[in-house]
């Protein structure tokens, strides 16, 4: 690495330790008074307080790393460009690009942690902190665990299940109705008092077993096979799978349209298992292109703030950091406005989860090639 890139590295991370501490304390504190009467409810010490927020760290650095390298970025240039650093370089025959090498890098590796975050970090740390948080409310817990009137399609095995209740902490189903269909059209059903899954395998208890042809009713079928206990190693469903059903089906158009809440996983697994309608399909095709597109922002906040950074030698830096907020509001706008449209299936999916990249990214480029 040359002395020049040590440089501006260090001179763009001194700040970003600060912003970013900066923004956490701020958070946690702002958390803290807003959540106080909660965390007296549920009972929870100092220790399991403090515990509670490291864990969510994870999914504030979602938010603040982008904005915490924009304003260390926007002071670092500023300061740059205000002692005639920057004319120095280019004076010395160091283009701009090669100025912002550096900066490109740092924000692809941020990038990368960002994807790495959301992908594995972020849905532990949100689970965990739930637990931490009703530990000392069972009630509370259970209730969270707890979903009625389960109902979803497996379109490629051609299973249709129905759970009256389903427990998402022991696996267990009460009053289940499942439809399958064989060979020949033959269609299946079983309905069952409980269900555990245990060995990597479902387990039915008191269910009896329907068989009719396609398009008849239950009462045409042949009289019911009745037992206590059968285990369908054919099931594939896992709890996991189930769990990433329920947490698609608990999405509206408001929801999905603030931000991506699910996996590229658990995208990828709803695609390949649900039989979606249109409404469900934009909802579904825009969160992973919005999931895609969002571990980006960091390298877009590099390419946009260059140009404001760098531009002149006698701007206060205040100017940057009114600079800052006014990007931070328009992308954050624009990014809601693209996923409303996208989720409604008013635009393309594609296009809907990455505008905002494309509109800030292509900004950026143009004005820190006409940079002087």
């Amino acid at each position: 690495m040359r002395l020049l890139d040590r440089y501006l590295l260090r001179e763009l991370l001194v700040p970003l330790v600060y912003t970013l501490g900066g923004f956490l304390l701020f958070w946690v504190v702002f958390e803290i008074f807003g959540q106080l009467s909660v965390l007296q409810a549920r009972n929870l010490s100092l220790e399991e307080v403090t515990l509670y927020y490291i864990v969510r760290v994870p999914e504030l650095l979602l938010t603040v790393l982008p904005i915490s390298l924009l304003l260390a970025l926007l002071y670092a240039l500023t300061n740059h460009a205000r002692h005639h650093e920057l004319t120095a370089m280019r004076a010395a025959g160091v283009g701009i690009w090669r100025i912002c090498l550096p900066y490109l890098i740092l924000g692809l590796v941020f990038s990368g942690a960002l994807f790495v975050l959301g992908e594995f970090f972020v849905p532990q740390s949100l689970e965990r902190s739930e637990e931490i948080l009703n530990q000392h409310s069972p009630e509370a817990l259970a209730k969270r665990n707890i979903r009625q009137n389960v109902y979803f399609r497996n379109a490629r095995d051609h299973r249709i299940w129905g759970i009256g209740s389903y427990n998402l902490e022991s696996s267990e189903m009460l009053g289940v109705n499942i439809e399958w269909t064989i060979d020949s059209g033959i269609v299946r059903r079983l309905i069952a008092r409980r269900a555990l899954y245990t060995n990597e395998q479902w387990m039915f208890f008191d269910l009896q077993q329907f068989t009719y042809e396609a398009g008849l009713d239950l009462e045409k079928a042949t009289r019911p096979t009745r037992t206590n206990q059968l285990t369908l190693p054919e099931f594939t469903e896992t709890p996991r799978d189930i769990g990433v059903i329920l947490k698609f089906n608990s999405l509206n158009g408001i929801s999905a349209a603030k931000k991506a809440h699910l996996t590229l996983d658990e995208i990828q697994y709803l695609r390949l298992h649900l039989q979606l309608n249109t409404k469900d399909t934009a909802i579904l095709e825009t969160q992973w292109h919005a999931r895609l597109a969002q571990p980006w922002t960091c390298l877009v906040v590099v390419l946009v703030t260059v140009p404001f950074g760098a531009a002149s030698g006698r701007r206060n830096v205040f100017v940057g950091v009114a600079a800052s907020i006014f990007i931070c509001f328009a992308y954050f706008i624009i990014m809601r406005f693209s996923l409303a449209l996208g989720t409604g299936g008013y635009l393309s999916p594609v296009l809907a989860g990455w505008l905002p990249n494309l509109i800030f990214g292509g900004t950026g480029l143009c004005l820190t090639q006409l940079t002087r």
